[in-house]
């Protein structure tokens, strides 16, 4: 973390998971939290990438993260990763729901099985982790629950529909547990990514075609990267933010 960028005393030694933290935008979530003193707990399906972001941590933080592999369509078993965590780290007073699957499809080839699965893996685990955490991070006196949604469904994108509507809804779920959780001095807010330029993009579908669509539409004009959203999500952690809940942030360049 260069030192032109924010620290916050708040967040050192706080608990935090992360869920999707092997690669892209969770793993420079890891890394910044780590870099802040957090201890960080992470879970992904993705062991490899996993391993390598914890060595590459080691003697660069005061706490080694903790990864655990876990399949997030799995609630049973993302209950007991979240039982773990608490039970390694503490109570988990920060939340980042980040893990996702952004795979492009053909709204005509959707079946019943395909779209129940893109909510399994991009909503529905949204929910039963703030259910998991929610009791112990009351009982510690309260935290902050960042839900990763997306500019997708308000541009709106197409060629992943069931992807946009799983990135709408956490929107409207973030506000609806802002208040089921805000007696418990819990906050929820949403962060929504622009064009971020992680490996996978650039692997995938970064082309030179669409990266002069995303310079078109932005207002600011350079490629936006992880570490742009992560500090976003480390603002919204921290106690700086102690007064902010129910509210959706856009990280874009100004595409919207």
């Amino acid at each position: 973390m260069s030192n032109q960028y924010a620290r916050y005393p708040s967040l050192c030694d706080r608990t935090v998971l992360v869920t999707g933290g092997a690669s892209g935008i969770g793993a420079s979530m890891v890394e910044e939290f780590a870099r802040q003193g957090s201890r960080v707990a992470f879970l992904d399906l993705a062991a490899e990438p996993a391993e390598e972001l914890v060595r590459g941590l080691s003697g660069h933080a005061s706490h080694a993260p903790l990864f655990l592999q876990c399949d997030m369509t799995d609630i049973d078993a993302l209950r007991r990763a979240i039982v773990d965590v608490e039970n390694r780290l503490g109570a988990i007073q920060v939340l980042v729901n980040n893990a996702a699957n952004d795979d492009r499809h053909d709204f005509k080839e959707v079946t019943p099985e395909y779209w129940d699965n893109r909510m399994n893996v991009n909503l529905r685990h949204h929910f039963f982790t703030m259910q998991a955490v929610s009791a112990g991070m009351a009982a510690a006196g309260g935290g902050s629950i960042i839900n990763m949604s997306s500019i997708s469904w308000i541009i709106p994108s197409t060629g992943l529909p069931a992807y946009v509507t799983a990135k709408a809804a956490i929107v409207g779920m973030t506000r609806a547990m802002a208040h089921e959780l805000g007696p418990g001095n819990i906050r929820v807010n949403s962060v929504l990514p622009g064009a971020i330029l992680t490996e996978r993009q650039r692997r995938l579908w970064w082309t030179p075609q669409y990266e002069a669509e995303i310079m078109g539409r932005q207002a600011l004009k350079r490629n936006l990267t992880p570490e742009d959203v992560a500090r976003t999500v480390l603002f919204l952690a921290s106690d700086d933010s102690s007064a902010i809940t129910n509210q959706s942030f856009i990280v874009d360049g100004g595409w919207v």
